[in-house]
């Protein structure tokens, strides 16, 4: 019976080949890693098993980043149903925790390919209608208890808080996965909230007030982040 039930739990061969892909991609970057690497890494005897699923590489990334996008945003949804009106500190953890949580997991390697992803500014324009009404949200949220903050200038601050966030959390999955000593979660995922809604909602200083008034207008664009 123990066996049929592990048997039945097993990840399929898509799945073991984007888990596999996900880990590989992380550690070695998006270009050290060739599709037959992958699918001999992921134990399938079809050395082009990638190529017959997936087709390319391009599509592969994407099924890395979808199989993470509908369980994040299905856990922010929980999350944000029981959001109280004008506290920006509960917006951000309804809407980082999901991610900040894959730090914990030593057998995910989201955190660190998705900073991989961002730095290297690869296309996230294709990804869930779900992920995107979940991701307008939260932006609506913010946008309206942060008018204090002079536009572009709060788009800025949503955009850059949530890149801050993925890069720390990356950087904690990395020391876990090293051995190195890392602050007790609770402390961690507090502090790591003080500084976004720090990001946030800090006054600009009369410097930034002047960049942005000699600055062209429009607004700014930035890269798509999950």
């Amino acid at each position: 019976m123990s066996e049929q039930r592990n048997h039945a739990l097993a990840p399929s061969s898509k799945q073991q080949l984007v888990l596999t892909a996900e880990r590989l991609y992380a550690l070695h970057g998006l270009d050290g890693v060739p599709l037959r690497h992958i699918s001999v890494a992921a134990g399938m005897a079809n050395k082009s098993a990638v190529q017959y699923h997936f087709g390319t590489k391009e599509n592969l990334i994407q099924a890395i980043l979808i199989n993470r996008i509908d369980g994040l945003t299905h856990r922010r949804e929980l999350l944000e149903a029981r959001l109280p009106d004008g506290d920006v500190r509960r917006i951000l953890e309804a809407h980082q925790l999901p991610l900040i949580e894959l730090a914990e997991d030593k057998e995910c390697y989201y955190l660190p390919f998705l900073e991989l992803l961002l730095r290297e500014s690869h296309p996230m324009d294709d990804l869930t209608a779900s992920h995107r009404e979940s991701k307008h949200n939260y932006y609506d949220r913010l946008d309206r208890l942060l008018d204090h903050i002079p536009q572009p200038v709060r788009d800025m601050r949503i955009h850059q808080a949530s890149a801050v966030c993925v890069s720390i959390s990356a950087d904690r999955h990395r020391m876990r996965m090293q051995g190195i000593a890392v602050a007790p979660y609770a402390l961690h995922v507090s502090q790591l909230l003080d500084l976004l809604v720090s990001i946030l909602t800090t006054p600009p200083s009369e410097e930034t007030l002047a960049a942005l008034e000699s600055s062209p207008q429009g607004a700014p664009v930035f890269r798509k982040l999950p």
